[in-house]
């Protein structure tokens, strides 16, 4: 805009320059011709005559002398051209008129006297016409230069009071799109942008008085289920058969252990805390190790391969463990006993780790079985959702398949620590 303005009053003024710049040329040569005409007119003495016509050139330095002619002869300066239509004119029809021509502009200055006319012919060029105007044009982009930099100081002055706020509400929101809902904006800048933070800000709080409340409510009905779970453990108790009793002892501690790990779960304030990380080959081979007992009661073959070297993703150890409890307890619940399934941990070349678990049985039901709440065989259908969201934090994703022993294969890939 400022350019624009610029623009409109340069041009115009340098046009303007231009026009007077001739002028003044004009002028001059025209005020010089009249001059000479009088002396040409009224002096006889040659002598004479030419120290007053020196004296009318004085308004015009360096420029070419005039041509003075009397009754169709040269008195005074340099020979006319052999056919000058302006010069006929005048010296025939006492025409004072000014011509232009590539080079400049002649002017023909006519006095008439009472037995003749003198006519002064004089030959203005263009670089006279023109003298000072590309010095005054200079200025004049110089002065619109200096404007366009004010302008810009100006304009980025005036942009970086909305700019920084607005980046500051961008990087707060990115922050507490990572987590840290504690993040606040500070309220500066124009109305609009104080208006933005603080509309940000009050979000954030309530979004954590929402999440609050959400992890109060789970950890209040979690601990809801420490009675139950107390009187499971004083009817184990009373079962007979030892070996029984032992393994729904180690059912029930599995349960408390499972309750209170929710509970300890509620009340985080991130799902996945920054730097978190584990062993994958450890997690994994300890909760097979855990169901294994429960294999072999089903007559169920149960192979676990694990590479050599440890291999950290980022993923929380109980996060890993709910991932590997909802793989193989899928397989148990939804495949008849007998049938083997294997685990596998490989590392991938990106840096990523692939955690598989496939089975023998009957392959996937059709349908999305990951949508959260979908399930085809009467259960929560909350298992590979919750398997694909952990997936996705560690920076990675959950992919489905038919195993090679022609059951369902469910590949879990996690992010490097």
């Amino acid at each position: 805009m400022t350019s624009a303005v610029v623009l409109a009053f340069v041009i115009p003024l340098g046009l303007l320059v231009r026009t007077l710049a001739e002028d003044r040329a004009l002028r001059a040569a025209t005020s010089q011709s009249v001059c000479i005409a009088g002396a040409a007119q009224n002096i006889t003495d040659p002598a004479t005559r030419d120290r007053v016509v020196e004296q009318c050139g004085d308004d015009r330095p360096g420029a070419p002398p005039p041509t003075v002619v009397l009754s169709g002869r040269t008195l005074l300066g340099p020979e006319p051209p052999a056919y000058d239509p302006g010069l006929v004119a005048a010296l025939e029809q006492g025409t004072a008129q000014t011509v232009t021509t590539s080079t400049g502009k002649i002017i023909y200055v006519v006095s008439i006297t009472k037995a003749d006319r003198v006519v002064v012919r004089t030959v203005v060029p263009n670089a006279e016409l023109h003298r000072g105007v590309a010095q005054a044009w200079g200025t004049l982009g110089a002065l619109g230069l200096a404007l366009m930099l004010v302008a810009v100081v100006f304009a980025a002055r005036l942009a970086g009071r909305i700019s920084r706020p607005l980046l500051q509400v961008a990087y707060a929101a990115e922050t507490m799109r990572s987590g840290a809902l504690d993040t606040r904006v500070p309220e500066r800048g124009p109305p609009e942008v104080v208006a933005l933070a603080g509309a940000l800000n009050g979000l954030a709080e309530r979004v954590q008085q929402l999440l609050a409340a959400e992890r109060d409510a789970v950890a209040d009905l979690s601990h809801r289920l420490r009675t139950p779970v107390t009187a499971l453990r004083l009817d184990t108790d009373g079962v007979t058969d030892p070996d029984v009793r032992e393994r729904l002892r180690m059912h029930v501690s599995a349960l408390e252990k499972t309750v209170d790990a929710i509970v300890h779960d509620a009340r985080r304030p991130s799902r996945t805390q920054p730097g978190t990380s584990c062993d994958v080959g450890r997690v994994v081979a300890e909760r097979v190790q855990f169901w294994s007992a429960l294999a072999d009661d089903q007559g169920r073959a149960l192979q676990l391969f694990l590479p050599e070297r440890p291999l950290r993703v980022r993923l929380d150890a109980s996060d890993l463990a709910d991932v590997v409890d909802v793989l193989v307890d899928n397989v148990f619940a939804h495949t008849d006993e007998g049938v083997a399934l294997t685990v596998w941990v490989v590392a991938r070349g990106d840096g990523a780790v692939v955690l598989s678990v496939e089975d023998g049985g009957y392959g996937l039901p059709s349908g999305d079985v990951v949508a959260r709440g979908s399930s085809g065989a009467g259960s929560s259908g909350l298992g590979l959702d919750i398997v694909r969201r952990l997936a996705i934090a560690s920076g990675g994703g959950l992919e489905l398949g038919r195993s090679q022993m022609g059951g369902a294969l469910v590949r879990v890939v996690l992010g490097a620590a």
